[in-house]
């Protein structure tokens, strides 16, 4: 917004932020950054998940053992699909 034109007072007031709060995030997004984000690696949930689908297990039998539903199990999945997923991109 800052760079199109907006003051920081019209920007802190959309943002419903103080003027001081707008312009401290503006100065820490200047800071210059060491290198690319660290690795993400899956969580352990997401992990075994994973390995258990591999292993031909459906969402209801893995749910069972997590005491969750199928329905989460299957975010599990999809989250841990995903982060693989930006873990390829950032190679």
């Amino acid at each position: 917004m800052h760079d199109e034109g907006l003051p920081v007072t019209e920007i802190a007031d959309r943002l419903r932020r103080s003027p001081s709060h707008v312009e401290r995030i503006m100065a820490w997004s200047d800071i210059p950054r060491s290198g690319p984000p660290p690795g993400r690696a899956g969580r352990a949930m997401e992990r075994r998940v994973l390995a258990l689908r591999q292993d031909g297990e459906s969402h209801e039998e893995i749910g069972r053992r997590f005491r969750r539903g199928a329905r989460f199990i299957r975010q599990v999945e999809g989250l841990a699909h995903y982060r693989r997923g930006l873990e390829l991109l950032e190679r």
